[in-house]
């Protein structure tokens, strides 16, 4: 299935991307035909298609291109990992920063079209079974890296592109922005000398699009390390006033928390196994591991509660009701002690904590109601250990 949207005002973030292809048209500038002049005078543009991750590298590596005239197309990877405008929109705390989908808002300013592909099932290897092992987390930066590249190569042959580009800058991530991986990259994912890094380019070895003239080696970059200065002076150049945190990254695979629930989740099941419906819970509630059999998500605030609500015909679920408070899914096989116990600490969650007695309603995927009255559970029998 694939979607064409053209779009010229802001772009917002959506939950997820259910179509295998999205193409974004964004601003006229696509219309007009491009021109590389060179010793026998003018030549259709080579053409580029870039990573745009949305952060302020990518959109900054694309727009070096497109001032020398190459004709630039992003690509957008959609592994379930990344869904920056997911927990904006249902945290009050969040809310203060735009909801949008931070690679749509890139392609957006640079007036190109964004090629937005699921790769959810494809990327589960990736995460399980890395080649070059995790990160600080697990985060397999360099199998994923590699694994994009060679999507991107894929693409670039099926559609008659010339080469690759993407943001990365020599030495600004310890795991796969390394003087000894970037061959590693090239070479694992097939793109050899198609693969051009602009932003340090002149650090590196000539790649093929600079050897034959394609772009002006002279016109890259020589970035080096984790500064951001030099970007965010590049951006203020270009008139980008308004993108990602330049240091950021939407990876929920590199946050520590995030890890710890995977983690827990795997060695609940006995395997490394996931699906989309996992990645999205992992992200919101307090999740708290009660027994190995089960655990608990428990909703922080009315945003997580109305998220959770769509998961009621999939898990077990309580609630108090006589007085506010969250709403909790069971995760697992609780058993008639182990709801007794979800309803104490959904009680607990709630305003009715210092209450003698909570009703809590707890209901089965298929309708089955049962209510419990019970003694909120005290703080001080919520073990530190439960909490994920």
């Amino acid at each position: 299935m694939k979607r064409h949207i053209a779009r010229t005002g802001s772009v917002l973030g959506a939950k997820c991307v259910s179509t295998e292809v999205l193409h974004v048209v964004a601003g006229a500038r696509m219309d007009r035909p491009r021109f590389n002049r060179d010793q026998e005078g003018l030549m259709p543009a080579r053409k580029a298609v870039a990573l745009i991750s949305g952060g302020l590298d990518s959109m900054l590596a694309a727009r070096l291109m497109q001032d020398q005239g190459v004709h630039v197309e992003g690509l957008n990877f959609f592994t379930g990992f990344c869904v920056e405008g997911h927990t904006h929109a249902i945290r009050k705390d969040k809310r203060a920063r735009p909801l949008r989908n931070n690679a749509l808002w890139s392609a957006e300013q640079l007036g190109i079209r964004l090629h937005i592909i699921d790769v959810v099932d494809e990327y589960k290897d990736i995460v399980i079974n890395p080649r070059h092992g995790y990160g600080a987390h697990l985060n397999p930066c360099l199998d994923c890296k590699g694994f994009m590249v060679r999507k991107a190569r894929e693409w670039m042959e099926t559609h008659g592109f010339d080469f690759i580009i993407t943001g990365e800058v020599l030495g600004q991530r310890p795991k796969s922005q390394r003087r000894d991986t970037f061959p590693i990259v090239a070479r694992e994912s097939g793109a050899f000398d198609l693969l051009l890094r602009p932003l340090s380019a002149k650090l590196l070895p000539p790649t093929r699009p600079e050897r034959e003239g394609w772009v002006d080696r002279e016109r890259l970059l020589a970035l080096n390390g984790r500064g951001r200065k030099p970007q965010i002076g590049l951006a203020g150049t270009f008139g980008f006033n308004d993108y990602a945190q330049p240091a950021g990254g939407c990876c929920f695979l590199t946050d520590e928390n995030y890890a710890r629930r995977l983690s827990d989740l795997w060695q609940s099941r006995g395997d490394k196994r996931y699906d989309l419906d996992d990645i999205m819970l992992l992200k919101v509630g307090r999740h708290l591991r009660v027994s190995p059999a089960f655990k608990l998500i428990i909703g922080r605030e009315e945003g997580e509660n109305r998220f959770l609500r769509g998961y009621r015909q999939r898990f077990t679920h309580l609630a108090a009701t006589d007085y506010e408070g969250p709403l909790v899914l069971v995760v697992g096989e609780a058993g008639e002690d182990g709801l007794m116990l979800a309803a104490r600490i959904t009680a607990r969650f709630g305003q009715g904590r210092e209450a003698g007695t909570v009703c809590v309603l707890a209901q089965v995927p298929d309708g089955t109601e049962r209510e419990f009255h019970v003694t909120p559970l005290p703080s001080s029998e919520l073990p530190p250990e439960w909490y994920l």
